[in-house]
C-alpha cells in the first residue's frame, strides 16, 4: 500500500479534490506514526495491529565475504493480522487458486 493508493481511495469514495485527499492521506500516516512512537502500538479493528519491538544486538555474516559483522541493537515495527483479515486473505487465496486451475 502506498500514499498514492490511499489518496486514490479517498478521492473515489468522497469525491474530494486530489490535493486535499493527498494531504489527508499524509495526515493519517503521520497520526499512525505518532501513535506507534507514543504508545508502541497501533491497532485497526478487523485489520490488525502494528507493534514496535526492540531488536537485540547480534553478530551477522556478510554474505559476500563470510566475514562476521556486529549489528547494533535497534527497533522495528511488526504487523499482526487480525483473525478477520487472515480469514479474508485465505478465502481470496482459495478463490485465486480455483481461478488459476480453470484457466
Amino acid at each position: 500500500m502506498s500514499k498514492k493508493f490511499l489518496t486514490d481511495v479517498i478521492v473515489q469514495s468522497t469525491e474530494m479534490p486530489a490535493v486535499a485527499a493527498n494531504q489527508l492521506a499524509a495526515d493519517l500516516i503521520a497520526a499512525i506514526k505518532t501513535e506507534i512512537v507514543g504508545t508502541g502500538r497501533f491497532t485497526l479493528p478487523d485489520f490488525g495491529a502494528f507493534v514496535a519491538r526492540e531488536t537485540p544486538k547480534r553478530t551477522a555474516l556478510n554474505p559476500r565475504t563470510g566475514e562476521k559483522v556486529a549489528v547494533k541493537a535497534g527497533a522495528t515495527v511488526k504487523f499482526k493480522a487480525s483473525p478477520a483479515l487472515k480469514e479474508a486473505a485465505f478465502a481470496g487465496l482459495k478463490k485465486a487458486k480455483r481461478k488459476a486451475k480453470k484457466g
